[in-house]
């Protein structure tokens, strides 16, 4: 059974934005984590993606450094003194969401610093002082380089998501920004997922972990209802409708696993009357984070995106997550339908499968320890796709093969079909002939001067600038003899 939130020995402010918030019972990664962490402990955290991490750290690092609250509007009394890193934007803005309402009595402060956006207004409040920092580790180094924050009094950080960090390149970047820190510091790691690299990292800058397991490593909910088909590439967006409709027009993730696919599998279901939104890499985090708050408000039925949605996002009450593709990385698949069935509720996972895509689907059930066999979907398609089947376009009908249509008479002739005809009557001499055209020729008079010679010559007008003088006059006496 587990334990309220009331049972921990934390402040009366924190305690007042849990209940505001509506938790009660604590998970079990929080149940075990919380107690570690407040006693000053590194940890080392693997759970299932759904599970509430996020308190399981924010919690006890608020209540750690309430020490430090005060009212002063000096920057300088306002240190960052907690540093939580994640891998997307998205994730980022979320965590710093919940940081922020759980220290909603409190004096501490919180900011998110994540590219895709101006660096100004996120420099102008790291200036006026925080003591919790949520980042993404590209945009926390740009503002190292521009000298817009400080790390040398952290005493926490947190490593969310590490395993998505290492997997999309983040460790240079993580090992360049953790030299910032200070040596004595109590280091949070948490991932879904443990690999051999991830064990690395914690062996190279963590002291001592507790290691804290609530799961088996790469497990699923047992609250997800997981279902295979077998369809074809062709069949996929029609499958998808078919399901859709069938479970009530439902929202849900859909997965894919190129930006180009996601764009187009969008633009094709808003042509088949879906309101859908697409989400991947491409898009503005503008236009990412009005997607997410259109799906949040029910304004979208399926939100369409790769995997740069997988991690970590926390939307209650989605009942469904589609895998369209099968994803390259079994890991991914994990992580996928984890959007679904979150906080103990039902979910359901669907995923199609093609047959290019068993190897993929072998190294799921390889990871997830489980015998996936994909069962057949037999995909209705819509009346004007049965007919366009029936008759191919080179065929015609019967009918038309029997009553061809009668030819309509021109009303009269075109310009060039009697141009054609008078010249064909000139040639046979219908029409008179002009007689100059068939005389002789006959030279001209030789003698006779041509008209342009006959004609006397006329001096061409002499134009004179006005700045040039004429020539004086000079008496004849004057003149020099010869000349």
């Amino acid at each position: 059974m587990s334990k309220d939130f009331s049972t921990l020995m934390l402040a009366e402010p924190i305690q007042r934005a849990i209940a505001e918030m509506g938790y009660e019972a604590m998970t079990p990664i929080q149940e075990q984590a919380i107690p570690v962490v407040l006693a000053g402990q590194d940890v080392m955290g693997a759970a299932q993606t759904g599970t509430g991490k996020t308190a399981a750290f924010a919690l006890p690092l608020l209540q750690r450094l309430l020490k430090h609250e005060n009212g002063s509007a000096s920057p300088a009394r306002h240190p960052v003194r907690a540093l939580v890193l994640l891998p997307t934007r998205e994730l980022a803005n979320q965590v710093a969401d919940q940081v922020a309402k759980f220290a909603k009595y409190t004096k501490l402060r919180s900011a998110v610093v994540f590219g895709g956006m101006d660096m100004k207004p996120q420099v102008a409040e790291l200036k006026k002082g925080v003591e919790v920092l949520v980042a993404t580790p590209g945009r926390l180094l740009d503002h190292l380089e521009a000298k817009s924050v400080s790390l040398g009094q952290v005493e926490y950080v947190v490593l969310d998501e590490a395993d998505r960090m290492l997997d999309i390149g983040f460790l240079p970047d993580l090992q360049r920004i953790l030299a910032h820190l200070p040596k004595k510091r109590t280091t949070l790691l948490f991932s879904a997922t443990f690999s051999t690299e991830i064990k690395r990292l914690a062996e190279s800058y963590l002291q001592n972990p507790v290691l804290i397991e609530v799961a088996r490593p790469n497990a699923t909910a047992s609250s997800i209802e997981q279902q295979f088909f077998r369809v074809g590439d062709a069949d996929k967006r029609l499958a998808l409708l078919q399901l859709f409709r069938q479970h009530d027009k439902q929202q849900a993730f859909v997965f894919v696993n190129s930006r180009l696919g996601c764009a187009r599998l969008a633009r094709m279901l808003e042509r088949d009357g879906v309101r859908t939104a697409a989400l991947h890499g491409d898009k503005s985090q503008d236009e990412r984070l009005k997607a997410l708050e259109a799906f949040k408000a029910g304004e979208v039925d399926l939100l369409i995106c790769t995997d740069v949605a997988a991690r970590g996002l926390d939307i209650k009450d989605v009942p469904a997550v589609v895998n369209y593709d099968v994803p390259f990385h079994a890991e991914d698949y994990v992580h996928r339908i984890g959007r679904t069935g979150r906080g103990g509720a039902s979910g359901l996972a669907i995923t199609f499968v093609t047959d290019h895509e068993d190897r993929q689907l072998a190294e799921i059930g390889k990871l997830i320890g489980k015998q996936l066999d994909p069962q057949p979907l037999a995909v209705g398609r819509p009346a004007r796709e049965h007919s366009a089947r029936a008759e191919p376009r080179n065929e015609r009908p019967a009918a038309a093969t029997r009553e061809r249509p009668q030819r309509r008479e021109r009303p009269e002739r075109s310009e060039r079909a009697r141009h054609a005809e008078e010249r064909q009557t000139y040639r046979r001499g219908a029409t008179p002939r002009d007689p100059l055209f068939d005389a002789p020729y006959e030279p001209s008079d030789s003698a006779a001067a041509p008209a342009w010679e006959v004609a006397p010559r006329q001096p061409a007008p002499q134009h004179r600038s006005g700045n040039i003088k004429s020539k004086s006059k000079v008496a004849a006496l004057l003149r020099p003899s010869g000349s």
